[in-house]
């Protein structure tokens, strides 16, 4: 088991870890949209927190030594329902293979955020 840590995501705010690769197996953690560069939430409305959130899934995938495209399942959550078309919209940017997916309504999300983004993938190495 391989912890995976990149500074191209935000670091994790609690006791876990961005992600862990498991033989050729990638597991990341729920990705908020923060900045990692600036430690603040990317925008107000869900297209520019879809998008940091996306982002920040492919930063921990390629420190895992993976990609969108070797994503089999994801877990999204929303704190809105109404934002699902929106969402979606900015979703299948980046995970064009179409993963198998959950995408469920949160009470709250950390830091107020209008969405977070879980991934598992494999990896040819």
């Amino acid at each position: 088991m391989k912890k995976i840590e990149t500074s191209a995501a935000p670091a994790a705010i609690g006791p876990y870890s961005q992600g862990i690769k498991i033989g050729n197996v990638v597991y990341c953690s729920g990705q908020i949209p923060v900045d990692p560069a600036t430690g603040t939430v990317a925008g107000t409305a869900i297209a520019e927190q879809a998008e940091q959130s996306c982002k920040n899934v492919g930063a921990v995938l390629a420190a895992g030594g993976a990609s969108y495209e070797q994503v089999v399942k994801t877990t999204c959550f929303l704190a809105d329902m109404t934002d699902f078309p929106v969402f979606n919209s900015i979703y299948e940017k980046y995970f064009v293979s179409c993963p198998a997916r959950s995408c469920v309504a949160a009470k709250a999300l950390p830091k107020g955020v209008l969405c977070e983004i879980e991934a598992i993938a494999y990896t040819e190495e």
